[in-house]
């Protein structure tokens, strides 16, 4: 494995292909193996651990260079010079037994080729293999740990260019990666490694031989740097490891995982709800110019600002993309006057080898150290970064995993999605408490596009006070007091089901116990009708801050505009404004900066109402955590209590508000308010985890 003629031979004899490579002595011997082979070439010396003095040449002035400084140690031994193939990098952990052997997992790296493995992001099971290249891995394992007469442990690093398996290096030891993938796959490789050295086969421990079992996790391996401690190093990545640590982050999905590896390894990571970064700085060599769009868009279309320097901000924007044009860190004092003021949060940056280039980085970096700002230096990390920003995941509705009893298979999950006037709510029993993390969930099951696709989930469980319970979380995790819609559909469920055979009920809710009505129809609920309760109006009730006593028809500065609102909560805090054109509203914009606004610890839903007549209302609802909705049940009755109070409307009389998803009927009288309309089944199924 480390005598590289004979391993060339072995692959040669396995039809196992590897990159191709020569060796040099003399920096002309390195010219011409750097021609020969074709621009870019891996140079590095023999016989060194963790990639120490190794580089990617991409031109005659690299190598030139790099020998200079390398044969000023009097080597021994030749330089080794390969050719460099930018691709996906596979880590495979393999126990042989001399005759049979079994892969706990393969790990597919976030960055290409080019990052050494210790500073790459590492994700288990991988993300985008095809189950061609899967055998292929798993059977060019099987042969090289066989043919190396392997005991024990071996680990294996793959490349895939252009579709074909490469051999990057075999080591017949333990790797960095083996307590990581033990804790995922539950499989205790040492103690397996160890016994199969002593003697012991495989087959007689209880273990299969092949690829073990999928997980039902995502698990990554994200390095940790010590950075802040040593400033004044180059913190580039490539071939030469210079990570510390690392830690391991574990969800259902890869978004998930990633999240949590990210935020463990101490990066500051927004959301695209509630987002504290306002610009990421990009410069990048000319090697990476054409790679860069993708990332300077996934940014843009988030709506975070770009700062570019000038080569890179050129390209960016070629495909019509905003950017602002920045000097370079060294010739001014622009850029870190950016970063003093909080401009900018993430900073993006490749950079060629010169000693100039990598001066300017080390101090750009020493900067943005002290002030907590994520440097990245590969654009596939900044890929990953981008995705999870993007993504609806943050620290309070991600799911707890206790590694010691980590679930062995997927979770299946009974579902029923069900409807009212558009407002659909998936609903599951949870009566036995199994379901841990609703609030990761939500985001998974919610996902009209990888997941079944709803406004919200909804646990059924026992009450002690009421007939039953019920607790509401939006698509972004976070949990609601109460749902309008989605109560009257509690009732329907437990109806049909006969969990509760009544035809007058009560739902224990987070903002107390509600009474339902049912409407039967052929023994099943058509219809229902749901008592909220009286508004609230005092602003710490609702909650707002604000010094008045109540909030109706007043004047309120949202986003620095002014606004005329009635402000109340309905079980949930909502804000009303009254329009005579309710269709051409932006409600995505008001609704956001409403739902955000400092005047609401809580956040906020925002109704946008247009008044038909003195029975009538036509409504469009901006709904915290979940965004513009086709009916919201809460908001329905917000409108009609602003309309009673503003004088549009009559008190005790029923109210007919016109959504998108069709017609709702709200009554503001003594017993409070009475929220009437459909419901309706869509569809039951099980979901897997």
């Amino acid at each position: 494995a480390e005598d590289r003629e004979r391993f060339e031979e072995l692959l040669e004899r396995l039809n196992i292909k590897r990159p191709s490579a020569l060796t040099a002595m003399t920096v002309d011997e390195a010219l011409a193996a750097a021609e020969q082979l074709g621009y870019p070439v891996l140079v590095r010396p023999s016989y060194v651990i963790g990639g120490q003095n190794m580089i990617i040449a991409f031109n005659e002035k690299d190598i030139r260079m790099y020998m200079d400084i390398i044969l000023q140690q009097k080597i021994e031994n030749p330089v080794l010079v390969d050719k460099y193939m930018m691709g996906s990098e596979l880590e495979v952990d393999v126990i042989c037994d001399g005759e049979e052997m079994l892969i706990p997992g393969i790990m597919q790296h976030i960055e290409r080729t080019g990052v050494h493995s210790g500073d790459s992001i590492a994700v288990y099971p991988p993300y985008n293999l095809s189950d061609k290249l899967v055998y292929e891995i798993v059977e060019s394992s099987r042969q090289l740990a066989i043919a190396l007469k392997t005991k024990g442990l071996l680990n294996i690093q793959y490349l895939i260019y252009r579709n074909q398996l490469y051999v990057i290096e075999v080591n017949p030891r333990a790797s960095r990666t083996v307590p990581y993938i033990s804790k995922v796959t539950g499989v205790p490789m040492v103690d397996l490694a160890t016994r199969v050295m002593v003697g012991e086969k495989l087959k007689d421990m209880g273990y299969g031989t092949g690829l073990y079992k999928e997980p039902p996790y995502y698990a990554v391996k994200v390095p940790v740097f010590s950075f802040e401690k040593l400033n004044d190093v180059n913190s580039l990545l490539g071939p030469e490891m210079k990570s510390t640590g690392e830690v391991l982050g574990v969800g259902v999905d890869l978004n998930e995982a990633l999240f949590k590896g990210f935020i463990s390894a101490g990066f500051n990571i927004g959301t695209l709800s509630k987002r504290d970064s306002k610009g990421v700085y990009i410069s990048v060599n000319d090697n990476d110019k054409l790679d860069v769009l993708k990332v300077a868009k996934k940014f843009n279309d988030m709506g975070i600002k770009i700062y570019a320097t000038k080569g890179t901000a050129h390209v960016i924007s070629q495909l019509g993309t905003d950017v602002t044009v920045v000097d370079r860190f060294s010739d001014s004092d622009q850029v870190l006057r950016l970063l003093e003021d909080g401009s900018i949060d993430y900073i993006v940056y490749t950079t060629g080898s010169s000693r100039k280039e990598i001066d300017d980085y080390t101090a750009l970096h020493r900067h943005a150290v002290r002030l907590s700002i994520a440097c990245l230096t590969s654009l596939d990390t900044a890929n990953a970064l981008a995705d999870i920003i993007a993504c609806r995941y943050n620290e309070f509705n991600t799911e707890l995993v206790d590694i010691n009893c980590m679930r062995s298979e997927r979770q299946s999950i009974d579902f029923t999605k069900m409807m009212a006037l558009g407002s659909d709510y998936i609903y599951i029993e949870n009566f036995d408490g199994s379901i841990s993390a609703p609030e990761s969930l939500a985001i998974t099951l919610c996902d009209r596009r990888q997941g079944i696709g709803g406004d919200g989930i909804i646990l059924i469980e026992n009450s002690d006070v009421a007939d039953v319970a019920m607790r509401v979380f939006n698509p972004d995790g976070s949990e609601g007091k109460m749902a309008g819609n989605a109560i009257r559909c509690v009732g329907k469920y437990v109806y049909d089901k006969g969990i509760v055979k009544k035809e007058e009920l009560t739902v224990d809710t987070a903002s107390g116990i509600k009474n339902l009505r049912l409407f039967i129809m052929n023994g099943k609920v058509s219809s229902a009708s749901v008592n909220l309760g009286y508004p609230e109006f005092e602003p710490k009730k609702i909650p707002m801050k604000t010094s008045k006593t109540d909030v109706i028809n007043r004047k309120l500065k949202v986003g620095g505009k002014e606004y005329t609102v009635t402000a109340l909560s309905v079980g949930n805090p909502h804000c009303v404004i009254f329009c005579d054109k309710v269709d051409v509203v932006d409600v995505e914009t008001i609704g956001r900066s409403f739902e955000f606004d400092k005047h609401f610890p809580e956040r906020v839903n925002t109704e946008f109402v247009r008044v038909v007549n003195d029975h009538t209302l036509k409504m469009r609802t901006w709904e915290r955590g979940n965004g513009e909705t086709l009916a919201c049940g809460t908001g329905a009755c917000a409108a009609v209590v602003a309309a009673v109070k503003n004088g549009y409307c009559k008190y005790g009389e029923e109210i007919t508000v016109k959504v998108k998803g069709g017609d709702l009927f709200v009554k503001f009288d003594d017993t409070g308010l009475t929220l009437t309309g459909e419901t309706r089944l869509v569809f039951s199924g099980t979901y897997v985890l």
